[in-house]
């Protein structure tokens, strides 16, 4: 089982199970021929990501995910901060349900880990693509 934390950061614990999204992690990072090392989530608002986004990447925007790689060539291991307001924000523009939104989100950036982009020309489709084909084996 994935050596998976949640920390909620100015939010309540958004409701999840962590022992379902810990095999759903290793079952995707498999799939891509990787180990899962340690991953922290930090759930966080607005204005915490924003904080982030700055700080470390000098990008002056709210965004869902900021994902930090600690990862080798065949272990993915990294932090998360995840804005749930961003995330709330999501569900609404895209007509999702909220908590699809959030695993969405959640596997996004175990996607990132595992080497998948999406700031490139058609990267994006190519990420979604694979969010979906994750979201359709999660049995949480």
């Amino acid at each position: 089982m994935p050596d998976l934390n949640f920390i909620a950061d100015g939010v309540d614990m958004p409701d999840v199970n962590r022992d379902s999204v810990a095999k759903w992690i290793g079952d995707v990072a498999r799939s891509f021929g990787k180990s899962v090392g340690p991953l922290s989530y930090i759930f966080c608002n607005d204005a915490k990501i924003l904080e982030v986004n700055i700080k470390y990447l000098g990008h002056d925007y709210y965004t869902d995910i900021i994902t930090f790689d600690y990862s080798n060539s065949r272990r993915i291991s990294g932090d998360m901060f995840i804005s749930l307001d961003t995330v709330r924000s999501n569900s609404v523009l895209f007509k999702h349900d909220y908590r699809e939104e959030l695993l969405r989100v959640i596997i996004h950036g175990v996607l990132h880990l595992c080497g998948i982009d999406d700031k490139g020309p058609g990267q994006r489709e190519i990420m979604e693509a694979h969010e979906n084909k994750a979201l359709a084996i999660l049995s949480c």
